[in-house]
């Protein structure tokens, strides 16, 4: 079966089509730190504390993030980060968290989702969810191996 002119084009077409798509996702260059990472995805350096030990992510956005030892942040609310987070990340939607609560009244809840829009962050918390502004989370975040209780709860 001998090939037509537009169906080579087509052919051309949708490789050059695929060929850009597979590089945008792609072009992104290794970065040491996983805080770097981050702004590329539309997500301020704040999000993770100090204490990233190293990191992996996949081609289609799952990520693991290994620390050197569980911490808390006091951030709006105090937040727990386990020893190991999980999730996916594309431009501006991280989902399927694990390793990451966060204090409300009482009790510890899990962040599942978080997501950036013009300037302000959506942290999903269960059912919920809770907007704060972007700006909360431009600096790297100290974590500290242990929290006073006192003087966290509000």
């Amino acid at each position: 079966m001998a090939s037509t002119p537009s169906s080579m084009a087509s052919i051309s077409l949708l490789l050059l089509s695929l060929s850009l798509l597979f590089q945008t996702h792609l072009s992104l260059p290794p970065f040491d730190d996983f805080h770097d990472l981050l702004p590329p995805y539309g997500f301020p350096k704040g999000l993770i504390p100090s204490t990233v030990k190293f990191y992996s992510i996949s081609e289609s956005g799952e990520f693991d993030i290994h620390m050197h030892h569980s911490c808390y942040v006091q951030f709006n609310r105090l937040v727990f980060y386990d020893k190991k987070i999980r999730g996916r990340i594309e431009y501006g939607s991280v989902t399927n968290v694990t390793g990451i609560q966060t204090k409300k009244l009482f009790f510890w809840v899990p962040v599942t989702g978080i997501d950036s829009a013009l300037g302000f962050l959506r942290f999903h918390i269960g059912p919920l969810s809770e907007k704060l502004p972007a700006k909360q989370f431009e600096m790297v975040p100290i974590c500290k191996h242990k929290v006073l209780t006192q003087a966290f709860e509000r």
